[in-house]
C-alpha cells in the first residue's frame, strides 16, 4: 500500500481507504460482524490504515451498526489506524417511521452528544477525523467550526472536515479552526465537485471520494441483468444500474476496459488510478465486503497514468454520453 498526506495539516493515511458503511447499510442485508472483523483485520494487515464510518450507518434495529462494528474488530489496533466518523444528521426517533427519517442536528450540544456516542462506539478516547456530514442550514459554520476548536483542544477530535459542503461554508469554516479533509461524492460520472479543486489546493484541505466506483457500476461487474433487492439495497433504485444505463454507457466502460488492458490492470483499479493520479491530496474510500475486492482496490495506488493520460481522460469524459449517476445528478 502506498501513502499520502490528506491535506498540509499533518495527517498521512492510506493512499485508498476503506468505506464500511455498506457492510452495515443501503448494500443489501447487513453483512455478518464475524465476517467483516476479518476482512477489515485482513485491511490493515493489507496496509489499508483509513477507515470510514458514521453514527447514522446502521439498520433500523441498530441504527449505529457500522460504529460498533469498527469499534469491536480496531479495538487491537487502534494506535495503528485512522477512523473517520461523522456528525450532524441524527435519526428523528419521534417521528413514528421506520426507518427513521434523518434531519441535521450540529447544535453544539447535539455535535456534543454524538462525539460521546461515537467515542463510546468506536471504544476509543479520540477520533482522528470528523465530518459534518451534511451542512445545517440553521446553524452558522463558524458555530460548528469552533465547537470543533474546543474538540480537538480537549483531544477528542484531532482533525476536523465537512461533507457536501459549499466554497463559501469551507471558506468560513477553515477561518476559525483549519479544516483537513472536505469528503464529496467524486468519480469519472461524477465530477461536478472538480469546481471545489482551486479552493482545496489553495487551503491546503484533502478531498476525500467517496463512492469512487458510481456505487460500484465502475467496476464493470455488473450488467442490464444484474438484480438489487429494493428493500434492502439502494442500487435498485439507482439511475446508473436501471437495465438501460448499461446502453448508455457503454463509451464509458469501453474506454476503461481499453485503458484497464493497456495497464495491465482492472477497470476498478484505472477508475481509482485515474482520481490519485489527478492531486497528490486526493484520497478514494471504496467500500467492499469481499476479500478479492479488497485487494483488487488496493492495487490501483501501484498505477501510475501521466498527466497528458490523465488530461485525455478527462476530454473524453467531458465528451461521451452517460446515464445519471446516483447523488447529484443535476
Amino acid at each position: 500500500m502506498n501513502y499520502r498526506n490528506l491535506g498540509n495539516r499533518g495527517l498521512r493515511v492510506s493512499a485508498i481507504g476503506l468505506g464500511c458503511m455498506g457492510m452495515s447499510h443501503a448494500y443489501g442485508a447487513p453483512a455478518d460482524h464475524r465476517e467483516m472483523t476479518e476482512l477489515l483485520a485482513k485491511a490493515v494487515d493489507m496496509g489499508y490504515d483509513f477507515f470510514d464510518t458514521a453514527e447514522v450507518y446502521g439498520t433500523p434495529d441498530n441504527p449505529h451498526d457500522n460504529e460498533e462494528l469498527l469499534g469491536n474488530a480496531l479495538k487491537a489496533c487502534r494506535n495503528k489506524v485512522v477512523i473517520a466518523t461523522k456528525f450532524g444528521l441524527r435519526f428523528d426517533m419521534e417521528s413514528g417511521q421506520v426507518p427513521y427519517p434523518l434531519i441535521t442536528d450540529s447544535r453544539p450540544e447535539g455535535i456534543r452528544r454524538s462525539v460521546e456516542g461515537s467515542l463510546r462506539r468506536l471504544q476509543t478516547n479520540y477520533i482522528d477525523l470528523y465530518y459534518q456530514h451534511r451542512p445545517d442550514p440553521q446553524i452558522p459554520i463558524e458555530e460548528v467550526a469552533g465547537t470543533m476548536q474546543d474538540l480537538i483542544k480537549e483531544g477528542k477530535v484531532l482533525y476536523w472536515g465537512l461533507s457536501e459542503a459549499s466554497e463559501e461554508d469551507i471558506r468560513r469554516a477553515n477561518a476559525v479552526c483549519p479544516l483537513t479533509a472536505v469528503q464529496d461524492r467524486y468519480s469519472m460520472m461524477a465530477r461536478w465537485h472538480e469546481a471545489l479543486f482551486p479552493v482545496l489546493e489553495e487551503l491546503g484541505i484533502g478531498l476525500v471520494a467517496f463512492s469512487p466506483l458510481a456505487n460500484g457500476l465502475l467496476s464493470d461487474r455488473y450488467n442490464a441483468a444484474s438484480h438489487f433487492d429494493a428493500g434492502s439495497d439502494y442500487r435498485a433504485g439507482m439511475p446508473q444500474f436501471q437495465p438501460d444505463s448499461y446502453d448508455k454507457n457503454r463509451e464509458l466502460l469501453q474506454l476503461i476496459r481499453y485503458i484497464a488492458s493497456e495497464k495491465n490492470a482492472t477497470p476498478a483499479q484505472i477508475s481509482l488510478a485515474w482520481m490519485l493520479c489527478k492531486k497528490p491530496w486526493i484520497v478514494p474510500i471504496p467500500g467492499t465486503r469481499r476479500l478479492d475486492r479488497l485487494q483488487e482496490n488496493a492495487g490501483a495506488a501501484d498505477i501510475t497514468l501521466s498527466e497528458e493520460e490523465v488530461k485525455q481522460i478527462d476530454q473524453a469524459l467531458d465528451a461521451m454520453p452517460m446515464s445519471g449517476v446516483f447523488g447529484g445528478t443535476k
